[in-house]
């Protein structure tokens, strides 16, 4: 049975191939003691003797096409050779955890990691703490596909350099689409043209993937594509719904638990302390609730912290481990967002007629502009009519909350719609969605009352993102007491 095969080794003919062009050197016992020493040199054994080891194999590789000397002219530098070395060796060194590896070039080490526990043990070990600590833990389960590994928190997107690990059933492979399902996870999350580090593990049933289609095996081929790419970007992005995955200001966030609870959106940042048993913010029953309305939910409500407003620009509440501070604008743009986002996926706004009708006076690029996305206008409650050349009479708008300024709103999309040359890959109508909850939000300098802030608390929580912005900016900063004390000389 093959496919129940848990060792890969080396394929048959790789160490005669080997052997072939070098000297080669192979030790090996089956328990601690006598053991096997075997050198060999362009295809023929040279001596088999007895020797003295511990279990386990050691081949040695030396003098590589020292009697093939035209395949020696196909050789890369030093440097490029030596660098594939190292993403081979840090490949395995990712997949098996429980080995030791080391590597040395020219007599020096030049790498050394001790067996790991976890992923984040392993890339720390590799890549450095700082590293490790800017990446967010990813647990879920989808049908037989189980998705684990680490993905890099939005607000350190493109502050560093770039990597890239996807393993498939304890085998490193290269798969562009398994990344860019893990990649659209990010949307509204960071600016577009930046891409995330990520490093992902896959285990799904040997049926469903097929490892024979590249020589190297580094590629595959899964049965449903697509059912294995939603899962793994419904899992990336449910672990940037958390608030590990926010900003911070030193917070130590590494080593940290991370218990598998796919079905929970944990927005610890903002829990009072209390444990809800239907996700960390439990359901009030209008998910969408806006700054003008405060839920009804009196036990709910009576848990959220009380909140300070900052230069009326920033939400202010204090926790346990330090302080957390929240974007205004940013938190409204967020639940403004994902409302008009269902509004357009299913068509379901809720909208007010107006007594006296808007009339607005549109230049040739601005009536272009509104006619491109008219459908998507009126599927968020906008109900627009033309009243000859570029003027068009607004009859009926959507009212997300009660500070919301429909003509202003109106006018300020259609400009930045027409002045839009961004080559984003996002959809139409979720750029559009962007911006008309960017326009429709609540704005930094705005006096917000102690019920205001209150309901975009709780509304905020109800979100799937609640840490980021669709513009890729923080929403929420957590700065801890360590960090406090730090700064005022007390540590």
């Amino acid at each position: 049975d093959l496919v129940g095969v848990r060792s890969f080794g080396f394929r048959g003919e790789a160490l005669p191939a080997i052997c072939s062009v070098s000297q080669l050197e192979i030790e090996t016992a089956l328990g601690d003691g006598a053991g096997t020493l075997v050198r060999a040199a362009g295809g023929s054994v040279a001596d088999v003797a007895d020797t003295a080891r511990r279990r386990g194999t050691t081949v040695g590789v030396g003098r590589l096409f020292f009697n093939a000397p035209a395949r020696r002219k196909f050789l890369r530098g030093a440097r490029s050779e030596w660098r594939g070395i190292v993403e081979v060796v840090t490949s395995l060194a990712l997949v098996r955890r429980d080995v030791r590896f080391s590597l040395a070039n020219d007599g020096k080490p030049a790498l050394a990691v001790p067996r790991a526990t976890t992923l984040r043990e392993r890339v720390a070990a590799l890549h450095g703490a700082a590293i490790a600590a800017r990446l967010v833990d990813v647990e879920d389960v989808s049908g037989t596909l189980h998705i684990a590994g680490l993905v890099e928190r939005p607000s350190e997107v493109g502050t560093g350099g770039r990597r890239v690990h996807l393993a498939i059933n304890g085998r490193s492979v290269r798969d562009a689409g398994i990344v860019r399902a893990a990649e659209a996870a990010y949307r509204s999350t960071i600016p577009p043209g930046v891409r995330p580090t990520l490093y992902l593990e896959l285990t799904l049933a040997a049926a469903d993937v097929d490892v024979n289609v590249h020589p190297a095996k580094a590629e595959v081929r899964f049965r449903d594509r697509w059912t294995v790419e939603r899962g793994v970007e419904i899992a990336v992005r449910r672990a940037l719904g958390t608030m590990e995955s926010g900003a911070t200001l030193g917070r130590a966030l590494w080593p940290a638990p991370a218990p598998f609870a796919p079905p929970v959106v944990d927005v610890e940042v903002l829990r009072p302390g209390r444990h809800v048993e239907n996700g960390v913010f439990a359901p009030n029953g209008e998910p969408g609730a806006d700054s003008a309305e405060i839920p009804n939910d009196a036990a709910f409500e009576a848990a959220v912290p009380p909140l300070l407003q900052l230069r009326r620009t920033y939400l202010m509440f204090e926790r346990e481990d330090g302080v957390v501070l929240i974007d205004q604008h940013s938190a409204h743009e967020r639940v403004l967002f994902e409302r008009f986002m269902r509004s357009l996926e299913c068509g379901d706004v809720p909208a007010q007629r107006l007594l006296f009708p808007l009339t607005l006076h549109l230049g040739p690029a601005e009536a272009d502009a509104f006619d491109a996305h008219r459908e998507l206008f009126e599927r968020l409650g906008f109900e627009v009519e033309g009243f000859g050349g570029h003027t068009l009479i607004v009859r009926s708008v959507p009212m997300p909350h009660a500070r919301f300024d429909a003509e202003r709103c109106l006018r300020e999309t259609i400009a930045a719609l027409t002045g839009d040359r961004d080559a984003s890959a996002a959809p139409r109508h979720q750029r559009l969605a962007a911006t008309v909850a960017c326009k429709a939000a609540i704005k930094a300098g705005d006096m917000l009352s102690p019920g205001e802030m209150r309901a975009l608390f709780i509304a905020l929580a109800a979100t799937q993102l609640p840490a980021h912005d669709v513009h890729g900016r923080s929403t929420v900063v957590h700065l801890s007491w360590d960090e406090l004390e730090r700064r005022f000389g007390r540590r």
